[in-house]
């Protein structure tokens, strides 16, 4: 007997149950200061048009933003989420 397999988008083929209505969120605080930018702007990138994630950092990540806008020439939209103190959660959209 083959087991019960969760329904998946036809464009999405791993079977991996995270494909639902939500935003991906990515905890930037869990990540080492020497790998953060990079690993933000590599998550930031499978972000499909249309689509968005959530970035939680440990402080207002104005020079991050600024990085995204320069490497993403403006196709990213921001919403501040929540400001503080211990976490600043963001919503990046790109661009449909």
């Amino acid at each position: 007997m083959t087991p019960d397999l969760p329904l998946v988008e036809k464009d999405h083929a791993c079977a991996c149950g995270e494909h639902d209505a939500t935003h991906p969120e990515l905890d930037a605080r869990l990540i080492p200061h020497a790998l953060r930018h990079g690993a933000i702007l590599g998550a930031l990138s499978r972000v499909r048009p249309g689509s968005a994630m959530v970035l939680v950092a440990p402080h207002n990540p104005l020079p991050l933003l600024a990085e995204i806008d320069r490497e993403e020439k403006g196709a990213i939209a921001v919403t501040y989420l929540a400001e503080g103190p211990e976490a600043w959660r963001l919503l990046l959209t790109r661009a449909a």
